[in-house]
Order: C-alpha cells, then sequence, then structure tokens
C-alpha cells in the first residue's frame, strides 16, 4: 500500500469522479485508475461501485476512508516535523533591531542562540522602530525588537512584550556631573545641560524631546544625528550628556558616569514583532523563544 494510492483514493471518495480526482492530484486519469485498481487487489476488495455517472463507496471504501485520512494527515505531519528540525540545521533568520538592542540585548542571546544552531545564519538589519515595522510589512523581515507603541498607521503585526527597560543620563566622568551632582536627575535639570541627540526616527530621541517639551522647555543640542556607538563616543568625549538605556549605560564600563533619572523617570517598552499573516519559520521562532527566555 502506498501514500500515493490513498491519496488517489481519497481524491475519488472526496469528488466521487475519476475524472475530477485526476485533475485534483494533478495526474493523468488512467494512471490514477490503475492505481486505485491495484490497491483493490492488494487489499482484496472493491472500493468503489462504478456505475455510469454514479460513483460510490463500496463498505470497504467507507471503512478504508477514514483510516486513509489519518495516514495522510500523520504522514504530512512527519513531513513537517522533519522539514522543521532540518530548518534548526540550515537556513537563516532575519531579524531587525534598535542599535540600542543591539548593543544591550542581543549579543548574549544570538552567541547562544549560534552555539545552539550553528547552521543558521543571522542577517541583524539596525534601525529606529519605524524603519522596522515597514521592513516587517514588505516581508524582508521575520522577526523585529521594536519600541511600543506601534505608529498608528502600523500594518498588522502580532506583538509579544519583551522587556521594560529604564532609560538613564551618561555623561563624561570628567565632566561636571548633571543635575547640580545629585544622586538622580530631574527632566527639568536636562534645561540646563547640552544633549548629544540620536539622529531622527530614533525612538530614544522622540520620547526624550517630548520629556522635555512636557517640562515646559526645548532641549539644547551639543551634537545631533548620531547612532548608539557615535552617541556614547561623543558624551565619553565630553561634549554633553544622553538620555540612554540602562542596559546600554551598564554595558559601557567605567567610562561613563551612569546617573538615574528621578520618579517616575522615562522608560520604554520593547517588544518582538511579526507579521500577523504569515507565521514566522521554525528557526525565527526558536530565536523568539530564546528572546523571550533571555
Amino acid at each position: 500500500m502506498q501514500l500515493q494510492q490513498l491519496q488517489y483514493f481519497v481524491a475519488v471518495a472526496e469528488t466521487r469522479h475519476f475524472t475530477r480526482a485526476a485533475e485534483l492530484v494533478h495526474v493523468a486519469q488512467p494512471s490514477l485508475s490503475q492505481q486505485i485498481k491495484a490497491l483493490e487487489r492488494e487489499l482484496g476488495a472493491d472500493l468503489f461501485l462504478r456505475a455510469r455517472g454514479n460513483i460510490t463507496l463500496t463498505d470497504a471504501g467507507e471503512a478504508l476512508l477514514p483510516l486513509a485520512r489519518r495516514i495522510l494527515a500523520d504522514a504530512d505531519t512527519a513531513r513537517q516535523e522533519v522539514q522543521e528540525l532540518v530548518q534548526l540545521r540550515r537556513g537563516r533568520v532575519r531579524l531587525g533591531a534598535t542599535p540600542s538592542l543591539c548593543t544591550g540585548l542581543l549579543p548574549d542571546v544570538l552567541r547562544a542562540f549560534h552555539d545552539r544552531y550553528p547552521g543558521i545564519r543571522l542577517l541583524i538589519e539596525e534601525g529606529g522602530s519605524h524603519d522596522l515595522v515597514r521592513e516587517l510589512a514588505r516581508g524582508a523581515l521575520d522577526l523585529a525588537l521594536i519600541v511600543l507603541p506601534l505608529p498608528p498607521s502600523s500594518p498588522a503585526l502580532t506583538t509579544l512584550e519583551v522587556l521594560r527597560e529604564d532609560l538613564v543620563v551618561v555623561s563624561s566622568p570628567e565632566a561636571p556631573a548633571p543635575g547640580h551632582g545629585g544622586r538622580v536627575v530631574r527632566i527639568a535639570d536636562l534645561a540646563s545641560e547640552r544633549l548629544v541627540m540620536f539622529r531622527h526616527g530614533y525612538d530614544l530621541r522622540e520620547l526624550t524631546v517630548a520629556a522635555c517639551r512636557a517640562e515646559g522647555f526645548e532641549p539644547d543640542f551639543a551634537v545631533e544625528g548620531g547612532e548608539m556607538d557615535a552617541v556614547l563616543g561623543f558624551v565619553r568625549a565630553g561634549l554633553g550628556v544622553a538620555v540612554v538605556p540602562r542596559m546600554v549605560a551598564t554595558r559601557a564600563g567605567l567610562s561613563l558616569r551612569v546617573t538615574p533619572l528621578a520618579r517616575p523617570g522615562l522608560h520604554r517598552t520593547i517588544a518582538l514583532a511579526h507579521r500577523t499573516d504569515v507565521a514566522p519559520p521554525r528557526a525565527a521562532r526558536e530565536l523568539q523563544r530564546m528572546l523571550r527566555q533571555r
């Protein structure tokens, strides 16, 4: 008994027509009929009552139909499981992330993923959340780590919160401490500081500028337009202070002074996103699981 024969049998049983069944399984009708006859010989029973214009199942056919459907479903499941295992031995994952997350969150997770699945290529795209949402929408990424909330005009995305992170103020240890040297910095204290600011489209830029405006002042930029590494470098050089995620500041080590923001402070929520209408491939789902369990 062959899976192909069972597939042909189920097609005839469901269409009650040999020609339409042959079209359904993309085979010539004589070949389909021959395989059905071979299956009947092997089973020792007729499966169909063949009358002009009327194909019906025999008792043997009725008994075989649910079993055949189950066998074909199990075979399909087995095929999918093996393919998914193969995907974890080779393939790729296209992951988008903001530059601050590439600096802070991703290195340890990606190292663990690579150690477990060395055959999977990791393609990382850095960008602001708005840019990453566009890349997800056009199918250029499997997953993206983005900052919530999503832009109002975002496409249909499924998001899962993975991290809520405090923002802190970083400054050069050789420069005067921000906030008049206190243990914390108020947003209002930034009015007397020169800021090193990220480029347009950066979530951290928008969040910081909005917080300053809520306190009634426009921030004074010493330098603007950089990515994360550039911003940290400019702060180390004493050009100004910057508001960055705590995880990034911690990784920067002793080369920067880190001062918390006074309550309620500033926070950002990080989520994993993928297109709602397209399930991520198996390797991407495994990376998603590891990011959630980091």
